[in-house]
């Protein structure tokens, strides 16, 4: 039996980042990841989404020149070109990540592990062969997948799953996106600016539900002059293939039918197969493992990311993992604090946030007002064609407690809002800030600046 340091059970972001930590901090380290070294972010998810976007991206910007009767013309995308692309940059970028951690001294290995007591991990080779490894601590890292709900399993055929998305060999005539979270929101953009005549079908009473209301309708709105239906409010109720096509059945009777569907609905932790149990761990209802407030799960077992069911970002999961690391190394003591968490969705129209929404600012803290600033007065957001959106700050007696964004390339604000929030900065405090002209930055300045008004809810 291989005796480490530390076994990181998971190689995407959070695994890999406490792993290099771990190493250069003098631990013995083995990382067992079981398909390929970068997790989902990497392999299936932010990374070859964002190749894809970036791809369709001028079509965005030659829709607006468009609109503003300065530019016309026609980009066609290769979308063989593109896949071949996006693959090429994975592999590299998946390699890359296995070289550096293997010079810093990381073992890297190659199987499927499970958890087979506080201080054992079994590990399962492809072929078979079953390796076993003790460890003074176990990270768990092992991330999530999408999540499938009961009338709505992805069957691969028409019915899809994100990855399966990502990968389909031609595009679709028509689609149907179930979820407008951050998947189906920037899945849906990609198809509908390579010609797919996209519909949006969300439960809740708006789009991105995680966002206040005025943000998801005005997103509804403004993707509907693109092109992209969107049904909002209302349940499904099957989602199945038929006759080679996808048909989707609503609460109130309506079908809809498409070429391919999206099944977009959120993510199902990896724990299943884990054997979290074995380690002293305890599973919550939907699967996550309840962590204390050092990230701990059982004595000496860490349970971080997507698993622990915090924050299902890769950003977050590579923020645990590295709090994790320099806690074993003796580097970091006091309990686990993420700060305010940044979030984005991407493509030609973004959506930017920074700690509380609104309505949660209202239900945590009391009395909150809300500032707003139009993107149609800033310069560059006009130089680009699309002036659509805002920003929006909500304040707490005089600070603020949340920074959000919606139009074309507020993604690119987040960390300038991340510092203002970690700042606490209130008042004439703000003075102090000098936004370059012309900027984006700048109507983050106006929003600042402008009339704080109560929010009632």
């Amino acid at each position: 039996m291989n005796t480490f340091d530390v076994v990181i059970i998971g190689g995407g972001p959070g695994g890999a980042k406490a792993a290099g930590i771990l190493a250069r901090g003098g631990k013995s380290v083995a990382l067992v990841e079981s398909t390929h070294m970068g997790g989902v972010c990497l392999n299936c998810g932010c990374i070859p989404t964002k190749l894809l976007l970036g791809a369709t991206a001028p079509k965005g910007l030659l829709r607006g020149l468009e609109r503003q009767r300065v530019a016309k013309g026609n980009i066609e995308v290769d979308y063989d070109a593109l896949q071949k692309r996006i693959q090429r940059f994975v592999k590299a970028s998946s390699q890359t990540l296995s070289k550096g951690l293997e010079q810093l001294g990381v073992t890297l290995i190659e199987g499927h592990a499970a958890c087979a007591s506080p201080s054992e991990v079994m590990v399962t080779g492809a072929d078979g062969t079953v390796q076993n490894l003790r460890a003074e601590h176990i990270i768990l890292a092992g991330g999530s997948r999408s999540a499938a709900f009961p009338g709505m399993t992805p069957d691969h055929d028409a019915v899809l799953d994100s990855t399966d998305m990502l990968r389909v060999p031609a595009i679709p005539e028509s689609l149907i996106v179930v979820g407008a979270g951050a998947i189906g929101l920037e899945m849906a953009d990609f198809f509908n600016a390579m010609g797919s005549k996209v519909t949006i079908v969300e439960a809740a009473p708006h789009l991105a539900p995680t966002e206040d209301a005025d943000l998801g309708q005005e997103m509804a709105k403004l993707l509907g002059k693109t092109g992209i239906s969107c049904i909002t409010g209302v349940k499904a109720t099957s989602l199945t293939t038929r006759e080679g096509a996808a048909v989707l059945v609503l609460e109130d009777g309506r079908e809809l039918t498409a070429a391919k569907a999206l099944v977009a609905v959120g993510r199902t932790p990896n724990t299943d197969t884990l054997g979290a149990e074995k380690a002293g761990c305890t599973l919550q209802a939907r699967g996550f493992i309840t962590v204390d407030e050092h990230l701990m799960a059982a004595p000496n077992v860490y349970a971080i990311g997507d698993i622990n069911g915090q924050t299902l970002l890769a950003h977050a999961a590579e923020h645990q993992g590295a709090y994790v690391a320099r806690r074993i190394i003796g580097a970091q003591s006091g309990p686990y604090a993420s700060g305010p968490v940044p979030s984005c969705v991407y493509g030609s129209l973004e959506i930017m946030r920074v700690g509380l929404t609104a309505r949660q600012a209202l239900a945590l803290c009391g009395p909150v007002a809300v500032s707003r600033a139009q993107l149609m007065g800033n310069a560059i957001a006009q130089a680009g064609g699309d002036a659509s959106g805002f920003i929006k700050i909500v304040w707490q007696n005089g600070c603020i407690v949340g920074i959000a964004a919606l139009g074309h390339g507020v993604s690119h604000l987040v960390t300038a809002a991340q510092l203002l929030l970690i700042g606490q900065y209130h008042g004439s405090a703000l003075n102090a800030f000098m936004f370059a002209h012309p900027t984006l930055d700048e109507a983050l300045h106006s929003a600042l600046e402008a009339q704080q008004e109560p929010f009632a809810g």
